[in-house]
């Protein structure tokens, strides 16, 4: 998500590339909403960032504030309807909303507000929020997010704006990443710093947890959770995996957490090896960590297709299955006769990891040992990532031995907890790590239906 409000400058052009340096976060639809003060404007479309924009849709959207986003499902399916961002209006009141995270008591919320006459458009989670926000008691956006803040359990980042506001909010337990930063005296909001950075802007600091950052003519004003802090729980797996490696969590570069990640494996889980192997892209920087600290070279063994989306966050097991295959070429000169040290960010499914094991060990390496910069993940996660069911995550059914034999690896070794957080710079009570441990921060359903709000 990304959030933009400067006078003098194209805003919907800076969102459009803001976006487009967010897109590892979803890939499945986009959109942005413009406001002029008076008017309001808003495309969306499935597909990538760069199909769903030309330049004349760009130039439909006037305006000096505006808000961007890249869908990623975790409730409701991947169609045109379900795309953000969304617009609900109530009254006098329009508004258009962008949301990273996942609503867990969506149901019951989206019940509730038809019984009270509100027209749902999505089966989102989403929409839900936006009808909250827009139909909450009180005429100041303190007293309407403390309202959706009191309703609402769950992650959410969100991106919110007015004919006349921008908002940036993040709920009290900081589940999901927002930063906000100076752009040619303007303010730009978004999901990572990374987007900052492409765009030239300045990074200030993140949004607190709970807190509301509201923008309009009047400038920029910090609204603080009204309640009693949960304490923060930013989810682990964004340092693991979803970031990008130049963005910054928790005042810490992605990158240099993944480094760690692989320095602390190679004390964990030593091996007698010949070359270390990063599962690109996600796994490069742990992979430069475990050569580093083992002593043993790191070579680049796989390419990886850049063109193939991330197979994680396909939404449909058969185009993931599809994207392993046509995802990598293993370097047979690099891997040949050697025995191989190979490095991911974690093992969720098991789907793709006997696939690229399988592709080293045809490219001729005489043994491969599998290491994984993640505990082995056993519970879904219900605060924004799609992973799956519990009867699905192959180490909630298995242990460590028969996933070994299942990807056909001569070793594995997972990351500890303590060693996983450590690397990420803090401690357990620092992080949300439920999806290793099922301690989430709040009470949770066990299993959740992504298509709930989609049934009858």
């Amino acid at each position: 998500m990304v959030g933009v409000y400067a006078k003098g400058l194209n805003v919907a052009k800076v969102v459009f590339y803001g976006l487009y340096a967010l897109q590892h976060r979803g890939q499945e639809s986009a959109g942005i909403a413009t406001a002029t003060g008076k008017q309001f404007f808003h495309y969306t479309s499935m597909g990538l960032v760069s199909q769903v924009f030309r330049e004349v849709d760009l130039d439909r959207l006037p305006g000096h504030m505006a808000i961007g986003h890249t869908r990623y499902s975790t409730t409701g399916s991947s169609r045109i309807q379900n795309a953000q961002p969304l617009v609900v209006r109530n009254g006098d009141l329009e508004l258009a909303l962008g949301h990273n995270g996942n609503v867990i008591n969506a149901q019951e919320l989206r019940q509730e507000l038809q019984d009270w006459g509100c027209t749902f458009t999505s089966t989102t989670d989403s929409e839900v929020i936006a009808h909250l926000l827009a139909s909450a008691p009180g005429t100041q956006w303190a007293d309407r997010v403390a309202y959706m803040m009191r309703r609402v359990q769950g992650a959410y980042s969100l991106v919110v704006l007015t004919r006349d506001t921008l908002l940036g909010i993040r709920d009290p337990l900081g589940v999901r990443p927002l930063c906000l930063g100076k752009l040619d005296g303007g303010w730009i909001i978004a999901s990572e710093s990374c987007a900052l950075d492409h765009l030239g802007a300045q990074y200030l600091r993140e949004v607190e947890p709970g807190e509301t950052i509201v923008i309009a003519d009047e400038g920029l004003r910090s609204i603080p959770y009204a309640g009693e802090p949960p304490g923060p729980a930013p989810c682990v797996f964004e340092y693991i995996y979803f970031a990008r490696p130049d963005s910054l969590l928790g005042g810490k570069l992605a990158y240099l957490a993944r480094r760690a990640m692989g320095a602390q494996l190679a004390r964990e889980h030593p091996v007698e090896a010949d070359v270390v192997i990063g599962v690109p892209d996600s796994a490069t920087a742990a992979a430069v960590g475990y050569a580093q600290e083992s002593g043993i070279p790191y070579m680049e063994g796989l390419v990886k297709n850049r063109y193939v989306g991330r197979t994680f966050i396909e939404p449909d097991q058969r185009i993931r299955d599809l994207g392993v295959r046509m995802k990598f070429n293993p370097l047979p000169e690099v891997i040949a006769g050697r025995r191989v040290v190979l490095v991911d960010d974690s093992i969720v499914r098991g789907t793709t990891t006997p696939h690229v094991v399988s592709l080293v060990r045809k490219a001729g390496a005489t043994q491969v040992h599998m290491r994984v910069c993640a505990p082995p993940i056993r519970h879904p996660c219900p605060f924004g990532i799609d992973m799956a069911t519990r009867g699905e995550l192959i180490a909630a059914n298995q242990s460590v031995e028969e996933v070994r034999r299942f990807i056909g690896a001569d070793s594995l070794g997972y990351l500890s907890m303590e060693g996983l957080v450590k690397a990420a710079g803090g401690t357990r009570k620092d992080f949300c790590t439920a999806c290793f441990t099922g301690e989430y921060p709040i009470p949770v359903q066990l299993e959740m239906d992504k298509l709930a709000l989609e049934r009858p």
